[in-house]
């Protein structure tokens, strides 16, 4: 029986070491866990493929309510397909110095990282409020590596042109009002303040409100800042600088008092498809969606592209599985291959939020992302082979 014991033992041990195993698959809503058998902590992230590996950048948080600010920093995994990832550590941590723009306990949010070919640059876009703001900051931050895995320097903040007015603002939109006509408006959506050009000349001088955003860089190069903005009442999409170090002064405004959030952008044969969120905090609510011929617009408004309904919570598309859009990646090596990305938070855990990634399917001038428990890749051959 004691030499049993011992050997029931040492094979336990020997399955430790070995380390778990892992689906060529995903299970949305699923814990989903690195090399090392460790959780995934990359939330409200954003992927770049970078030399045939993918690289999955996103908020690392800790456990309760503390991990809803920055306490670490952006976490950066990598996988060459998608399935499989390595943990390759902090990115960008935040700053000991409590005085520094990405001091501990800030909010850093939604980051996300492209390359740019000319100056062999990786750069990291984000969202900050600087500690103790609360969500008043709106600012952008921006930061900058030699490498994909970092680590990353940090550059600067900013709240976006300022003293630029978009290109489609109407000339009565291009006024400075006085301080004293304009009331608080709250970031979570409309109240009976009219905010149909009063923000946007509030901020001019200083630069516009920018809050939950995403990166996407064009067939030509050029590279795109797209973020929720004038207290999250109104979409810019703002065109970047050749070095995507900062903003050109170029940018357009799109779903004007629509309140959306969570922005995330694709591009399919010529045509940009757009998901978002309403603005409703960290609970969930109906998808937004919209297309468009051109990044900088107009964009049309479709309805929800979601599908089904997530077993685990029994929510469906009202409430978007019970996740918030981050991020559309294109699987390399497809023709016609679109993974949407959502984050299921937990503010009360907030280390336990999950990940949904789900495919879509694109239908003449709509798209749709259905739920499913557990998929592949090989989903997408079958849809090819439906098509042809």
């Amino acid at each position: 029986m004691i030499h049993n014991n011992r050997l029931f033992l040492h094979l336990l041990i020997t399955c430790l070491m070995v380390g778990p195993a892992f689906a060529d698959s995903f299970k949305p809503g699923s814990l989903w866990q690195d090399n090392n058998g460790v959780p995934i902590n990359a939330h409200g992230g954003g992927l770049l493929r970078h030399e045939g590996i993918y690289y999955w950048y996103g908020e690392h948080k800790v456990g309760g309510t503390a991990g809803n600010k920055a306490m670490v920093g952006v976490h950066c995994y990598s996988s060459p397909d998608l399935y499989h990832w390595t943990d390759e550590g902090i990115a960008l941590p935040v700053s000991g110095d409590e005085h520094a723009d990405i001091a501990k306990g800030c909010v850093l949010e939604r980051p996300k990282v492209i390359y740019n070919v000319t100056t062999g640059k990786f750069v990291m876009w984000f969202h900050l409020e600087l500690k103790g703001t609360g969500y008043e900051s709106a600012r952008s931050g921006v930061a900058v590596s030699n490498t994909p895995t970092g680590p990353f320097t940090y550059l600067r903040s900013c709240r976006p042109n300022a003293g630029k007015w978009p290109k489609n603002a109407a000339s009565e939109e291009r006024i400075i009002p006085k301080p004293e006509s304009l009331a608080k408006v709250p970031h979570g959506g409309p109240n009976s303040v009219s905010v149909r050009s009063s923000l946007l000349g509030r901020d001019y001088e200083g630069g516009q409100m920018a809050r939950d955003m995403t990166l996407f860089v064009d067939d030509d190069g050029k590279a795109y800042h797209v973020y929720s903005s004038e207290e999250n009442s109104t979409t810019h999409i703002a065109l970047l600088s050749d070095d995507y170090l900062s903003h050109s002064g170029i940018y357009v405004r799109v779903f004007p008092h629509r309140w959306m959030e969570a922005p995330a952008i694709c591009k399919r044969n010529g045509e940009y498809y757009f998901l978002g969120s309403g603005c409703t905090g960290w609970a969930p609510n109906t998808a937004r969606a919209a297309v468009a011929d051109n990044i900088l617009g107009p964009w049309v408004e479709i309805e929800s592209p979601c599908i089904g309904v997530n077993p685990q919570n029994g929510l469906g598309p009202e409430k978007t599985f019970g996740g918030q859009s981050t991020f559309i990646q294109k699987v390399d090596g497809e023709k016609d291959a679109y993974i949407a990305m959502f984050d299921i938070w937990n503010p009360k855990n907030a280390i336990d939020g999950r990940y949904v990634w789900l495919p879509m399917s694109f239908n003449r001038d709509r798209y749709n992302i259905i739920w499913k428990n557990e998929w592949d890749l090989s989903h997408f051959d079958s849809t090819k082979a439906q098509d042809e």
